[in-house]
């Protein structure tokens, strides 16, 4: 993984690991049926992430697409679960943010 820095001082490695531990987490919570698909594609993603070799170019696109999965979450029905999408959402958007570097 990339050791550039993303906005908040958290390299790349360190947020596609968050990324990875929040989607898992939502996982055991008690979610609506739909939502509970768009958050385990996500999560498998991220899971892949966390193996990838260093492409950044590769964490950008993947990180793109969890964005597009969880912008799909209309309704968890758990709060804690919504607050976890929320945080892989911003999570995965900043890893967006990161320029690939070729």
């Amino acid at each position: 993984m990339s050791e550039d820095s993303i906005d908040d001082g958290t390299d790349s490695l360190d947020a596609v690991l968050e990324l990875h531990e929040v989607l898992a987490a939502t996982a055991e919570r008690p979610v609506e049926r739909t939502a509970s698909r768009w958050i385990g594609e996500a999560e498998a993603i991220a899971a892949d992430l966390v193996d990838a070799p260093d492409n950044p170019e590769l964490i950008h696109d993947r990180a793109e697409h969890i964005v597009s999965l969880l912008e799909n979450v209309n309704e968890t029905e758990d709060q804690a679960a919504a607050e976890h999408v929320e945080t892989a959402k911003a999570l995965a958007t900043r890893l967006t943010a990161e320029e690939p570097s070729e």
